[in-house]
């Protein structure tokens, strides 16, 4: 069904609840399968008229998933950008699905656990996201999401090499599995690099925020899987389960530091953080992001003790910019999103 999405202004998805294994560092965890359907081209080699029979062959299999109790579909084609933003910021679809053109859609349930993209780079990406540290359910579910879909159209598959996707990187299982983590003591002791070093050494990669060519924004990073191709599905989670406790550790040794040899001053830097954001008449998204990192880190470790961590999640996503201009219903000069955040800011953190 078509969607008026005023209703996620003001909260986030369930992926932000601030609860669950190591929500303290993992924000949430992510599972993506990329599918194509057989008997289409990859969409690099796809005709307009072609795309199209893609999405309206799909629309029906996407109405008939039960996502979450609602299930809301959007024809991407005939939105607007503001609001194409606005479901890049929610991480319910890619940039490269935001800024291509043609058909092409996303459908996901109105808790935002699973989401459906339609001519992204594959015919089909498929995305289950979980709160904190959950990889095993959230690829149960992704599985189930797919085994589903399966039962209603054919997938392009090979016996030799297994899915077909666009991409050689994805061939095989098509699995991309990713953790969101807050890393800020790793940041500012400036050992982020042995993250980097240690990821890339065991087939893993590290991205920003947004994912795949995005930077870094409020300590927030997605460690994830390179290649699927020669890889099952349990290889490729089970490698990244064998990172992840080296990287809890190293977060964990971090914070421990910078409250032993200098306590005084981290309260300083987390209680001042919390300060400007209750006060601040005008803020920058860089400035939000980084006073928010800082405000969750002292959350976390007991410095902060008014401020509900959700809420802190949640603001990650709704000071971006589409959100503000959604919640304004116009769009806004970069003086005036600066201005509308600090205000929004304000008001729930007060």
């Amino acid at each position: 069904m078509d969607v008026e999405l005023g209703q996620f202004d003001s909260r986030g998805g369930e992926w932000l609840r601030g609860e669950g294994r190591r929500s303290d560092i993992v924000i949430s965890s992510r599972v993506r399968l990329a599918r194509n359907l057989a008997g289409f081209p990859f969409l690099g080699r796809a005709s307009e008229v072609q795309r199209q029979e893609i999405v309206d062959r799909l629309q029906p299999c996407l109405d008939h998933l039960e996502l979450a109790p609602q299930t809301f579909y959007v024809d991407l084609e005939d939105t607007d950008r503001m609001l194409r933003r606005f479901l890049v910021e929610r991480h319910l679809i890619s940039r490269e699905l935001e800024s291509s053109k043609g058909p092409r859609a996303v459908a996901f349930g109105s808790d935002e656990v699973a989401a459906v993209m339609v001519n992204e780079e594959d015919h089909l990406r498929l995305q289950v996201i979980r709160a904190s540290l959950a990889l095993d359910e959230t690829y149960r579910l992704a599985s189930e999401l797919d085994r589903e879909l399966e039962r209603m159209v054919e997938f392009a598959a090979s016996s030799r090499f297994g899915y077909l996707t666009a991409c050689p990187t994805n061939v095989g299982t098509g699995l991309r599995a990713s953790v969101m983590m807050h890393l800020p003591a790793l940041v500012h002791l400036k050992q982020i690099e042995r993250v980097f070093r240690s990821a890339q050494r065991t087939g893993l990669t590290v991205r920003g925020f947004y994912g795949e060519g995005t930077m870094a924004s409020g300590d927030l990073y997605q460690i994830s899987n390179q290649i699927t191709l020669g890889k099952s599905e349990e290889s490729i989670l089970d490698s990244l389960q064998r990172m992840l406790p080296r990287i809890l550790e190293y977060e964990d040794k971090c914070r421990d530091e910078l409250s032993t040899r200098g306590r005084t001053k981290l309260e300083d830097k987390c209680h001042r953080a919390l300060a400007i954001l209750r006060a601040a008449r005008s803020l920058t998204s860089e400035e939000a992001m980084t006073y928010l990192s800082a405000v969750r880190l002292g959350v976390v470790m007991k410095i902060l003790t008014d401020v509900a961590l959700p809420r802190v999640n949640e603001l990650f996503v709704l000071t971006q910019p589409a959100h503000l201009q959604k919640m304004e219903g116009r769009a806004l000069e970069p003086d005036d999103r600066d201005v509308r955040r600090a205000t929004f800011v304000r008001q729930t953190l007060s």
